[in-house]
């Protein structure tokens, strides 16, 4: 099993620590000390090692941050985790905090009104200081720079990750590392900058066509890189990473040095050099200005490049997406034969990892699955232990969110199930989550729109019920990459223009807290929309995923014509595509699981 079902949460070692850590900043006269999730390369996921919060609070999520002040701790989430947040740190000691609704600084307003905040600057970018330091400003409240006090106070702290680099096909990128170099060496010289910093793991990846193991589920590589305007890269990280046929695989113009060595080499650099302010750590700024090295806040070079998926990586996630979906039709035939009484949520998390298995193509899982029955079903990002392994009952809802890494694709697919008959008000909240979904996959655009554009459209029929969900709609994808990828998103925050070759996932929601959830998730490419009235240029989405829709949920009544139209023909398009795929038991579930309605 990829999956481990232990229990990372713990809550009663919060107070003492919580305790340890606010001796250490009163002895350093701090007042407080910023702790976030994000490590020096600001990855959603993150090695042991940088396990900060979790091991202070007890909090799992994958976003999130504590401010520590002296009498109070404030551990902010978004919407996807204020039941979560609740279950797993020690509410006497720490204070959950809504966010981004409210905002850390105002917040620390209210509970402080003089002294030193700390934070390391290593973990934290130069946008969100700047906007921090923006909203103390006259409060009494300054922040500093400083050591991190977390690992100060961690007596067994991992150490960092050692996982072996791997060559990513050139076949399967759709472009060479050197043309890829050459390009981005090109806008370089175009705009006067001599070199740009590379400190994210899925754009250093790409940039090099390699990968790696050193976080869970994502195939990245911890490192730093510095791309010179002549297209060479010298790249950070261990060398026990990389053998010798990874090592001929960057060829000549790819330098591979110490992680020790970045910041003599940042020292060195002749100017402009190119920082993303959104991305980077605040550090490298920092010390390229100690060092008097002009520098220019720019984008990340390689992340709309990336986001931009190749010919080659749209084909690779169409075939990985269709070997996926015949694993997910297993699945489902097999959950149908089973009795609920007789599973709990691992078995149901271990089962479908052993159909993923059978494919004899899976890499990793692309995240830890999400199997919520029941109530768990309202934790946005539940992840089961065998301290909450529930028994699944007849007449509930089952949420199932999982994905899978395979060398040509990353896929992520959520389908909510019935259990028996779970009632009419559970299919009337399906059918308008239905709806938001259809709504996206149905879209036509004109070009320059972003996701914040289309996110109303998979919410609307949620809206005119009084109702909404938590999260964003849809977030980009990589290709055998990161499943949550930047910059583009389905998101009301999200003002990147949407372009062809993006990936983005479709996963409407509506969450009913200690009753119910409910989502349901496609992945979508951007794609030219055909010509079409007074021919404007436009764009549309081409879904990826092909796997049923539990019918027993759909209220087929509240579906316009259009709807149903789209949903019979997407059915057709799921038989037609997966039904050779599968075993002859699944074939026969899915005729009838795809019925025209």
């Amino acid at each position: 099993m990829f999956q481990s079902f232990d229990s990372a949460a713990t809550p009663e070692q919060g107070p003492p620590r919580l305790a340890d850590l606010r001796a250490a900043l009163a002895a350093e006269g701090l007042a407080g000390f910023i702790v976030p999730r994000a490590d020096a390369h600001q990855g959603e996921y993150v090695a042991a090692r940088d396990e900060r919060l979790q091991w202070l609070t007890g909090f799992t999520g994958s976003a999130g941050f504590c401010v520590v002040l002296p009498d109070i701790a404030g551990v902010f989430i978004d919407g996807r985790y204020r039941t979560q947040v609740k279950a797993q740190v020690d509410l006497g000691a720490f204070t959950p905090v809504p966010w981004p609704e409210v905002k850390p600084g105002a917040w620390i307003r209210d509970h402080l009104s003089s002294g030193e905040i700390g934070f390391d600057p290593w973990l934290h970018t130069a946008d969100e200081i700047a906007r921090l330091e923006d909203a103390l400003e006259g409060s009494g409240v300054s922040l500093r720079s400083v050591r991190n006090f977390v690992d100060a106070i961690w007596p067994d702290q991992p150490a960092a990750p050692l996982g072996r680099a791997f060559a990513h096909a050139d076949a399967l990128a759709g472009e060479t590392s050197a043309q890829k170099r050459a390009r981005l060496a090109a806008e370089l010289q175009a705009a006067g900058q001599r070199a740009a910093v590379i400190t994210l793991p899925d754009s250093l990846c790409w940039l090099l066509n390699i990968r790696g193991a050193d976080v869970p589920r994502n195939p990245v590589l911890h490192g730093f890189a510095i791309l010179m305007d002549t297209g060479h890269v010298t790249l950070f990280a261990e060398a026990a990473k990389f053998d010798d046929a990874v090592r001929a695989h960057l060829g000549p113009e790819v330098t591979l040095r110490p992680p020790a060595a970045f910041v003599p080499a940042l020292h060195a650099l002749p100017g402009p050099v190119r920082v993303d302010r959104a991305t980077a750590p605040l550090a490298v700024a920092d010390e390229l200005r100690e060092a008097e090295v002009a520098l220019v806040w720019g984008d990340d070079p390689c992340r709309l490049p990336k986001a931009r998926k190749t010919a080659a990586e749209v084909q690779g996630m169409r075939e990985a997406h269709l070997r996926d979906g015949a694993a997910m039709v297993e699945f489902l035939c097999w959950l149908d034969a089973q009795e609920p009484g007789g599973l709990t949520e691992i078995s149901v998390v271990t089962a479908l990892e052993g159909f993923r298995r059978a494919t004899n193509a899976l890499h990793d899982i692309s995240f830890d699955t999400i199997a919520g029955s029941g109530p768990n079903g309202a934790i946005m990002h539940y992840r089961v232990t065998r301290e909450t392994d529930r028994a699944l009952r007849r007449d509930e809802l089952l949420l199932v969110d999982s994905g899978a890494q395979y060398l040509d694709g990353t896929t992520d697919i959520t389908r909510t199930m019935a259990l028996g008959d779970p009632g009419d008000e559970a299919r009337l909240q399906y059918t308008r989550v239905l709806q938001g979904l259809i709504a996206i996959s149905r879209v036509r655009w004109p070009v320059g729109l972003s996701g914040r554009d289309l996110d109303p459209l998979a919410r609307y029929a949620l809206w005119v019920a009084g109702q909404d969900f938590d999260h964003g709609t849809g977030h980009g994808v990589g290709a055998f990459l990161s499943v949550h990828e930047g910059p583009q998103r389905l998101s009301r925050i999200s003002e990147v223009p949407l372009e062809p070759g993006m990936i983005l996932s479709n996963e409407p929601g509506y969450y009913r807290e200690g009753a119910f959830g409910i989502r349901l998730e496609n992945l979508i490419v951007v794609q030219e929309a055909p010509p079409l009235g007074d021919m404007r240029k436009q764009l549309s989405f081409e879904t990826l995923t092909f796997v049923p829709f539990d019918l027993r949920l759909v209220l087929s009544d509240l579906l316009s014509a259009a709807e149903r139209a789209w949903l019979n023909a997407y059915h057709a398009e799921v038989r037609a595509r997966i039904g050779g795929r599968l075993s002859p038991e699944a074939a026969i579930w899915l005729e009838s699981a795809c019925r025209p309605i």
